[in-house]
C-alpha cells in the first residue's frame, strides 16, 4: 500500500509508548489525560461563572470520567467487535485501552450518566454542568486526537499534499513499529491526516461556543446541543475522508450515519433552546422561555 513519498509531509512517531522500568506509559493514555485535566480546568471556571463553587466540577467529573472510558470502549469493541473477537485475534485485546480505540458516542452517552450521577451525589444542577463543559470537552477531543498520531491510526486515503501523513506499520503491543530487513521502521504510506482535521474542528468549534456563549448568554441547554450539533456536522465528513477499517450499513461507516442523526437532534435542541435563560447552579432547570428574542 506504499504510496510515493511527497515533497513535505508530517512525520508521524514510530514508538507509541515509553518503558520506564517495568512501567510502560503509552502517549495515547498520556493525550487523553491531558485532555481530560484542561476540560477539568475549563469547566471548573465556567461552572463557577454559573454559580458553582470551586471544586464541585471535579467532584462531577469524578463520576464522569470513568463512565465515559468504560462507554467508549464499549462502543468502540461492539461496533467493531471483528478486531477483537473474529478468528485469529485476540478478545483480551478488547481491555487494552491504552492501544487505542474509544467511540465518542459511547463516551459521551456513558459519560453523562456518571456526570447526572455526580450531580446529583453534588447538589449540582445537571445541564449547567453540561453548558459548562460543552467547550471543556471539545477541547479534550483535540488534544486526544494526537493519540491517534501517535498510534499512527485514523488516517484518510492515500496523499500527495504537503501535509500528508507519514504511517508506519505499528505494532501497538510492543509500542514501537515494525521493522524492515535494514532495522528501519516500515512504512506503509502517506495519508490525509484525518485526525488532525478533526483535532483542528474541535478547537474551532470549541472557540465558537465560548464566543456564543459569552455574548449571547445562550439559554440552558444551548452550549451542550451546541456542541454535540458542531461535532458531529464535522465528524459526518471526517468519517467519510477516513479509509481505516470500520463496519458500514448502506455503504457507509456507523458512526456516520449515529454523526447525521445526532446532528439534526442537536440542531433542533439548540434553536429550541438558545432563547431561554441560561443554566445555572442555583435556578431551577425549567426556567420559562423568554418572550422576546436576543
Amino acid at each position: 500500500m506504499n504510496t510515493a513519498e511527497p515533497l513535505t509531509y508530517i512525520p508521524s512517531p514510530s514508538v507509541s509508548s515509553l518503558s520506564l522500568g517495568p512501567v510502560s506509559i503509552s502517549f495515547y493514555a498520556v493525550c487523553i489525560m491531558t485532555g481530560i485535566a484542561v476540560a477539568v480546568w475549563l469547566t471548573s471556571r465556567r461552572l463557577t461563572a454559573r454559580g458553582g463553587s470551586p471544586g464541585q466540577a471535579l467532584d462531577v467529573v469524578m463520576w464522569a470520567v470513568p463512565f465515559g472510558i468504560i462507554g467508549g470502549r464499549l462502543y468502540h469493541v461492539i461496533t467493531d467487535y471483528q478486531l477483537y473477537f473474529a478468528p485469529g485475534k485476540d478478545p483480551w485485546g478488547a481491555l487494552r485501552v491504552w492501544e487505542g480505540g474509544l467511540g465518542i458516542w459511547g463516551a459521551i452517552a456513558l459519560g453523562a450518566v456518571g456526570a447526572y450521577i455526580g450531580c446529583r451525589r453534588n447538589k449540582v444542577s445537571f445541564l449547567a454542568f453540561a453548558d459548562a463543559a460543552a467547550p471543556g470537552v471539545l477541547i479534550a477531543q483535540a488534544i486526544g486526537r494526537w493519540g491517534n498520531w501517535f498510534n499512527n491510526e485514523l488516517y484518510g486515503d492515500p496523499s500527495t499534499l504537503p501535509w500528508a501523513l507519514e504511517i508506519h506499520d505499528m505494532d501497538l503491543p510492543a509500542g514501537s513499529a515494525r521493522l524492515d530487513a535494514a532495522g528501519d521502521p516500515i512504512i506503509l504510506g502517506y495519508f490525509a491526516p484525518t485526525f488532525l482535521y478533526e483535532s483542528l474542528w474541535c478547537l474551532a468549534a470549541a472557540a465558537l461556543i465560548l464566543f456564543l456563549d459569552k455574548k449571547y448568554a445562550l439559554g440552558a441547554g444551548a452550549p451542550f446541543a451546541l456542541y454535540v450539533a458542531l461535532y458531529t456536522a464535522g465528524r459526518f465528513f471526517f468519517e467519510l475522508m477516513r479509509s481505516d477499517y470500520a463496519n458500514t450499513i448502506l455503504g457507509l461507516r456507523i458512526n456516520t450515519w449515529v454523526s447525521a442523526i445526532l446532528f439534526l437532534g442537536a440542531l433542533t435542541v439548540f434553536l429550541s433552546r438558545r432563547n431561554r435563560p441560561r443554566s445555572s447552579t442555583t435556578e431551577p432547570e425549567q426556567a420559562p422561555a423568554h418572550t422576546g428574542g436576543r
